[in-house]
This record gives C-alpha cells, structure tokens and sequence, in this order.
C-alpha cells in the first residue's frame, strides 16, 4: 500500500495494515517508534495479544540528561503491557557526534541516507529494530516494525531483526506500506 503523502495521517491506516499482515503471517513481535506516547498508544489500541515494543529517543536527545518520552507515559505503556525500549540511534549515534564536530563522510549516516532513499519512515522502522534487538527486546523471529516521517507512523516492514554487531543479517523481508511522495 502507498500513501499519497508522509506523516502522521497515515497512523491508524499504518497500524492496521501492520496487524493484517501480522495476522496472515503469525507474526507476534510488533516494534514501534514514538516520541510523546500517541502512536504507541493508537497501537496498543489495535495490536491485542501481540507483543509491543515501544522504542522512543535516547536521555538527553534533545536536552541534555532528560528523557524525550514523558516518565509518566512510559510507565502507562508499560503498564498497559508495552514494553518501552529508550536507546541511541543505531543508525547515527555518535558518528553525528563527530560529524558534527569534524564533518566528513562516515559509513553509518551513509547507510541511513541510503534508507531514507525509500522515505525517513524506512530508516526509522529498520533502525528502531536494531534498537530493539540491541536492548534484548526481540527473539530473533521475523517481526514488524513501523515507521514514520516527524510524527505519527506511515511506513511498516516485515524484516528480519539484526542488532548492531550484525546488521547485515538484518533482511527487510516485505514493506507493508510506505508513503509514495516524501
């Protein structure tokens, strides 16, 4: 399925796909990206007996030493049986760091511009599972993971999950749907 255009209204039309494609392929592993909690919260509406995997920006992304995801909406997900996954972007980390301080081309923002050939929800849905696999939170079997562009969902992936040591392993096995114009 293809959307017209990126963002946040293509949330629920995102999360639905994901559960029809979950359900025709036994899949019970769902990874998602949030920031404030609204997207995690529409699909715990959705997915039921599959198990969620909210992953949300590192402490100190966008100021120092404080968390991104409000403690209080954390602590909802998880008590409404999410599991919440807070990591540093697998897909850039602390090369920006050091692009931003010496600029030049480093191998791992490369992969992620590479990604974003297919729209920024791509990137997201495969760096958030190398997030989530890094932080113990998978089982190896084949999952979806769902992405979006600034805010809301609007990309969902079957793949095969890889953590960092061996991403190459990772293998995007479907795209459920994605935007078409981003």
């Amino acid at each position: 399925m293809y959307f017209e255009t990126s963002g946040r209204k293509n949330t629920e039309n995102t999360v639905l796909a994901a559960k029809k494609r979950a359900e025709q392929l036994n899949i019970k592993e769902i990874v998602i990206a949030s920031t404030s909690g609204e997207t995690a919260y529409k699909a715990l509406e959705i997915f039921k007996d599959i198990s969620l995997t909210v992953v949300t920006y590192h402490c100190g992304f966008k100021k120092p030493f404080e968390s991104v995801m409000k403690e209080g909406v954390k602590k909802n997900l998880i008590k409404k049986g999410a599991s919440v996954v807070s990591a540093t972007h697998a897909l850039s980390g602390v090369e920006r760091s050091i692009f931003k301080k010496f600029s030049g081309a480093y191998p791992v923002l490369i992969m992620a511009d590479t990604l974003r050939l297919f729209g920024q929800g791509t990137k997201v849905a495969v760096e958030i599972a190398i997030m989530a696999a890094d932080a113990g939170a998978l089982s190896g079997k084949d999952i979806i993971s769902i992405g979006g562009t600034g805010k809301g969902a609007d990309t969902a992936l079957v793949l095969k999950p890889a953590g960092q040591s061996d991403v190459f392993d990772m293998k995007i096995r479907e795209v459920i749907c994605k935007p078409a114009n981003f």
